[in-house]
């Protein structure tokens, strides 16, 4: 692997961690987060039951989400990215840009309407380290050089 490729796998597999954390986080949550309940003026207690399940079964399915793409974006890093397709220098960061950048529109809805606070720095970071991969990827291509070698190509 040359310097270039082993950067932008690098910054894609950080990125991949921080949706696998984050999609932890709101997959196992039995409750809102503190800036749903500084956004909605209640704690969890005074919400009515209804509209708890609905909450939880959205921030399930975010939690779902991210650990879905976590896992494409780890399936292509570990074969055809590695493996110096170049159709997989788009397709990783664009997985993950897709979904940064929704929930990015959706945490600064809140923070621009509400008085909380969302966790937009490890989306943020994400998107980052996404964009970084990317440039870095690209700049390995430009000098068509192969990511990964094998004596038995397929």
């Amino acid at each position: 692997m040359t310097p270039y490729s082993r950067s932008a796998l690098a910054c894609h597999a950080l990125a991949t961690l921080i949706l696998i954390a984050f999609g932890l986080v709101y997959l196992g949550s039995s409750e809102f987060m503190p800036y749903h309940a500084a956004a909605m003026g209640l704690d969890w207690a005074s919400v009515a039951p209804g509209t708890r399940q609905v909450l939880l079964a959205l921030m399930h399915a975010l939690g779902g989400a991210c650990l879905s793409v976590a896992l494409l974006v780890g399936v292509l890093l570990w074969g055809p990215f590695r493996k110096g397709a170049a159709w997989a220098t788009w397709t990783v960061p664009l997985a993950g840009f897709v979904l940064c950048a929704t929930s990015l529109y959706a945490q600064v809805g809140v923070a621009l309407r509400t008085p909380a606070s969302p966790p937009m720095l490890p989306v943020i970071a994400a998107g980052v380290l996404l964009a970084l991969g990317l440039w870095r990827s690209r700049r390995w291509r430009q000098r068509d050089v192969p990511l990964h070698t094998r004596s038995d190509s397929r």
